[in-house]
């Protein structure tokens, strides 16, 4: 039978993982009730939870050793992460370890096995918290960036305000007279690319337009082919599209001049990240600019307030819309 974790005690009573730290780690006081404490040390002990010193010993700082998970090293964004997350790390003593999970989102193996007394928490980036019960382990507190914030388990979430990055891009396409739009969305299923679709889908349902959705893997070669196909039928064209990253952006790009359409003449595009390619393709991209160190730093702030047995709240971090050459007004139809 599996040992009960910290994460199940805090599922079971219905609090937080940071707040079961606290009443289990006798640091309640002054910071939960009274009643709360009482609660979460008799769903403990109903479930048979004992702590796994191990893991305490780490929250008192005897590693000082941070992993942070991340879909792919391939990807410029995900280097930022981790750019600012080691940052924030040294400046208090802590190394973070960078890991990619081998299958995109998850599941990710256990890269230490038994050595996991190694680490004092866990960073994961885009990923489903149940993609990393191999990571985690009995007590590992775990932080998620870009991830769904009602998901039960996690210590505590960093987010962006992706929704307000659709609002921008659609407002901005909607201001240029864009009626007829396609969603270049990423084939992976992950809740933040979820989230990107329902947002353009409620903000272009309150407006006189039409949206279709095309998905493909996050590779220039595959976007490139999905919107060949999608843009095949003259009669059925969109005026713009809307890309959920800027490498589905870039090969939408692609995929049209193929085609003899000009853009921004006869197709406008957006991507999100303002990664170095939105400037090395021409025109250049209109996309929205996400403060990926910024995420890196405030989900290490988050972990370390988690191991100080702090509860961590923060305001989604803001993001920008940059308009550069490859949006403009819409074409006659």
């Amino acid at each position: 039978m599996t040992r009960p974790t910290s994460r199940d005690v805090a599922t079971a009573a219905g609090v937080s993982q940071a707040t079961v730290s606290l009443v289990l780690g006798d640091k309640w006081r002054g910071r939960v009730s009274a009643r709360t404490a009482d609660h979460v040390r008799e769903t403990a002990t109903a479930l048979g939870y004992r702590p796994n010193l191990a893991a305490r010993n780490l929250r008192l700082g005897s590693t000082r050793t941070a992993l942070l998970v991340v879909p792919a090293l391939t990807n410029e964004f995900f280097a930022r992460v981790y750019t600012g997350a080691a940052r924030v790390a040294a400046e208090h003593g802590f190394g973070v370890v960078l890991y990619p999970s081998p299958e995109g989102t998850g599941p990710a193996r256990d890269p230490f096995a038994s050595a996991r007394a190694a680490l004092d928490g866990v960073i994961a980036s885009s990923m489903a918290a149940d993609a990393l019960d191999a990571i985690g382990g009995d007590d590992l507190p775990l932080v998620m960036l870009d991830s769904d914030p009602t998901a039960h388990g996690p210590a505590a979430h960093v987010n962006l305000d992706m929704t307000d990055a659709i609002r921008q891009t659609a407002h901005h396409l909607l201001a240029h007279g864009h009626r007829h739009y396609l969603h270049l969305a990423s084939a992976v299923d992950s809740w933040t690319f979820h989230l990107r679709a329902q947002a353009l889908a409620d903000l272009l349902d309150d407006a006189p337009t039409t949206l279709r959705t095309v998905r493909a893997p996050l590779t220039v070669d595959a976007a490139r082919t999905a919107m060949e196909a999608a843009l095949a039928d003259p009669q059925a064209r969109p005026t713009a599209v809307v890309c959920d990253d800027d490498i589905l952006a870039a090969g939408a790009c692609k995929a049209a001049r193929r085609l003899g359409l000009r853009i921004p003449e006869d197709l406008s595009v957006t991507g999100i990240d303002d990664l170095a390619l939105a400037t090395a393709v021409e025109p250049e991209l209109t996309t929205v600019r996400l403060p990926a160190e910024r995420v890196g730093e405030q989900g290490m702030k988050a972990l370390l307030t988690v191991l100080d047995g702090a509860p961590w709240t923060a305001p989604d971090l803001p993001v920008e819309l940059v308009v550069r050459g490859s949006t403009g007004p819409a074409p006659a139809r």
